[in-house]
C-alpha cells in the first residue's frame, strides 16, 4: 500500500496537478481541500502519512493550519507549497513544524523529491 497523502490548495488545478504527480510515483491520495480549515478536518477524519499544504488560502491560511495539524498530531508530517517571494511565510511554516517546501510554479521531480525526503 502507498503512502497516503492529503493535498491542500485553494486552486482546483493545482490539487489535481500534485494528485497526478504524487499518483504517478505510487502515492495514493487519502483526500484533498481547498483551505486550511477544511484540511483540519479531513486531517482529523482521515489521518494521512503527509500533508500537502498550500500557503496563501482563503479562510485558515497554511500556517494556522500547520500549527492546528500540529496539536493534533506533534508527529504530523507536512510540506508547504509556496509562490515565489514568499520566505517570510516559508520560514514560519517551518518554525510552525512544516518539514520542507515546494515552490511555485514546481516540477514534479522536485515535489516527488520532497516527499521522498519526508515519508519515504
Amino acid at each position: 500500500m502507498g503512502k497516503r497523502i492529503l493535498i491542500v490548495d485553494d486552486a482546483a488545478f493545482m490539487r489535481m496537478m500534485i494528485k497526478d504527480i504524487l499518483s504517478k510515483n505510487g502515492y495514493e491520495i487519502a483526500g484533498d481541500a481547498e483551505n486550511g480549515a477544511k484540511a483540519i478536518e479531513k486531517y482529523k477524519e482521515l489521518v494521512p502519512d503527509l500533508v500537502i499544504m498550500d500557503i496563501t488560502m482563503p479562510e485558515v491560511d497554511g500556517v494556522t493550519a500547520v500549527r492546528e495539524i500540529k496539536k493534533i498530531n506533534s508527529d504530523a508530517k507536512i510540506i508547504m507549497c509556496s509562490a515565489m517571494g514568499q520566505q517570510a511565510m516559508v520560514i514560519e511554516s517551518i518554525q510552525a513544524g512544516a518539514r520542507d517546501f515546494i515552490v511555485k510554479p514546481f516540477q514534479a521531480e522536485r515535489v516527488v523529491e520532497a516527499v521522498k525526503k519526508v515519508i519515504g
